[in-house]
């Protein structure tokens, strides 16, 4: 009965790991799409970074997320950040300057 106690921890360990994983996972690959697919001269317009430079910071955090296996790791960490920010400020940014038109 004493055993089953640390099994049972690192099987929950490991499936909180595994929804954080999927959870970054999916965050910057949305931000990465949605980057992908605006024009350029929309990010000029609200005084942000480059599309250029959104493009290469997101896609270079979701492919050290992939290669570091873990959501918790520094650049994991990182990727969910950059993803957010890009989701909660640039996206909404572009929105509003196409007056909250378009699939996104």
């Amino acid at each position: 009965m004493a055993i089953a106690a640390p099994i049972f921890v690192f099987a929950v360990i490991d499936v909180i790991n595994l929804v954080l994983l999927v959870f970054a996972l999916i965050v910057q690959g949305v931000a990465l799409v949605h980057a992908i697919t605006q024009r350029s001269d929309g990010f000029a317009a609200i005084g942000t970074l480059p599309k250029g430079g959104w493009v290469a910071i997101l896609a270079v955090c979701l492919a050290l997320t992939l290669l570091s296996f873990g959501a918790l790791s520094i650049f994991g960490l990182i990727g969910i950040a950059a993803g957010l920010i890009y989701l909660l400020d640039v996206r909404v940014g572009l929105r509003d300057l196409h007056d909250g038109k378009g699939f996104w």
